[in-house]
């Protein structure tokens, strides 16, 4: 479980979808970089995991809908928290890394 919730792809789909119900190609959209491959694979584990329903409405062409769970709704709180403190905190990891990284 924590593979998934650190997948840089599944953050970035949960917070996408935290607006409420998408599609496959509104979601493509709005996360920068994911190829269709990688969002689909990355929809399907998070639907697996519970974190996210898929739902199919019979039209042509079919409409398939993305939408978060209670459970990743409970988790989206906790996501942005660790944000937040990446942000806060970006200045001195960098600082930490040269510091490492210029060491003989």
């Amino acid at each position: 479980m924590l593979s998934t919730l650190t997948d840089k792809w599944a953050a970035l789909a949960i917070a996408a979808l935290a607006d409420g119900p998408q599609r496959h190609g509104e979601l493509a959209r709005r996360i920068a970089g994911v190829s269709q491959k990688m969002l689909t694979q990355t929809l399907r584990k998070l639907e697996r995991d519970g974190l996210l329903t898929r739902t199919v409405t019979a039209s042509v062409p079919a409409r398939v809908d993305y939408a978060l769970t209670p459970l990743s709704c409970d988790l989206f709180p906790v996501m942005v928290a660790i944000k937040t403190w990446a942000e806060a905190h970006m200045d001195r990891v960098f600082e930490a890394r040269a510091q490492f990284d210029a060491r003989p």
